[in-house]
């Protein structure tokens, strides 16, 4: 961060105050590295120009990363996803406006610290991972495994030492400095849950007294976020909650929440502080239905401008009072995650 940089409104006008620190214009990307990496794509003059007047605190990147339509944006050339999967971080972290990516499969099962760590070596010092807890602490119910229906209550929903040893510690030991944000995105609640909302906090307190605990013994500090996907929880308690524990409120862009004007109010309680979204889904659209509508996701197929403009407002705002942005997009928020970071960069700049 940078401690002098002044305390702006996080919705005054960047032209009110001294231009942010950029960083300096980024070296063309090597087309493959010594040790036989993946082919990145040429990313030309124009979005090389782009990065270099990012500020450093600003760290855009996609929803995981093993797609091939991404052929001539991320890619070199073709490849198919389970090489992506395994090999395709480090072309991916060489694209100059990819400074983080979320790490999603986390949320499907937990992961292994050496797991972290092999992920963390396929990328440059300053990149960054922004990982999602598993659903075993988020995910009020227990789910049938091939239809993803609930069977039953979860006893580990929201449990703090859950939540350390099968997610926070791996983490940590892992990635190291690369682990940039853990977020916590709570799965739809159950009406006994939602019913319940003072119960939810106090779950919620606890978890977080020991998840920041946890944080707090390792050599790094990345941030923690809640993320939630019920909008009736958005309130002056839950943002009191999380001021009290030094927790980010995670801005989702889904269907299920509402516009991202109806959240800001969260991110004023919370101010000043840094930044984090996850852009996921085009509002009036399910994953499935985006999915078939936006692949190959090789091209921007549903254009938001008015939710590009409102977000590109507070990450200029976040930056220029010196706090760090991570935003990620998802294929299925307008047809191409890259392509949706690249035009959300030129409404930051602009």
């Amino acid at each position: 961060m940078h401690p002098a940089a002044p305390q702006a409104s996080l919705f005054e006008s960047p032209e009110e105050h001294a231009p942010p620190p950029t960083a300096p214009a980024p070296a063309p990307p090597k087309a493959r590295s010594e040790s036989g990496d993946l082919i990145a794509a040429d990313p030309g003059a124009e979005l090389l120009a782009l990065a270099g007047r990012l500020s450093p605190l600003v760290r855009f990147g996609t929803s995981s990363w093993y797609f091939p339509g991404w052929t001539g944006l991320v890619w070199g050339r073709d490849y198919a996803p389970s090489t992506l999967s395994r090999r395709g971080l480090t072309a991916y972290s060489r694209h100059p406006l990819l400074r983080c990516v979320s790490l999603d499969r986390s949320f499907y099962r937990p992961l292994e610290a050496a797991t972290y760590a092999d992920l963390a070596g396929q990328v440059p010092p300053g990149f960054r991972f922004v990982v999602k807890a598993p659903s075993l602490v988020t995910d009020a119910t227990v789910r049938n495994p091939d239809n993803g229906k609930a069977t039953s209550p979860n006893p580990l929903f929201l449990d703090g030492p859950s939540a350390t040893d099968l997610f926070v510690r791996p983490a940590l030991q892992g990635m190291g400095e690369a682990l940039g944000v853990l977020v916590f995105q709570l799965s739809p609640l159950t009406l006994d849950w939602l019913s319940r909302p003072q119960a939810l906090l106090e779950r919620l307190d606890t978890m977080f007294a020991t998840v920041r605990a946890a944080v707090a013994t390792g050599t790094c500090r990345p941030l923690v976020a809640l993320e939630i996907r019920d909008g009736e929880l958005l309130g002056p308690e839950l943002a009191a909650l999380l001021k009290r524990h030094e927790v980010r409120y995670c801005l989702g862009l889904h269907d299920r929440m509402p516009p991202i004007e109806a959240q800001l109010p969260m991110l004023r309680a919370l101010w000043p502080g840094p930044l984090v979204c996850r852009w996921n889904l085009l509002r009036g659209l399910k994953y499935e239905q985006a999915r078939k509508r936006f692949e190959p996701f090789d091209r921007m197929q549903a254009p938001d401008p008015d939710t590009r403009h409102v977000l590109a407002k507070v990450v200029a705002a976040t930056a220029l009072a010196g706090h760090e942005v991570y935003v990620t997009i998802n294929n299925k928020a307008e047809g191409s995650a890259p392509l949706s970071v690249f035009e959300l960069a030129k409404a930051v700049l602009s």
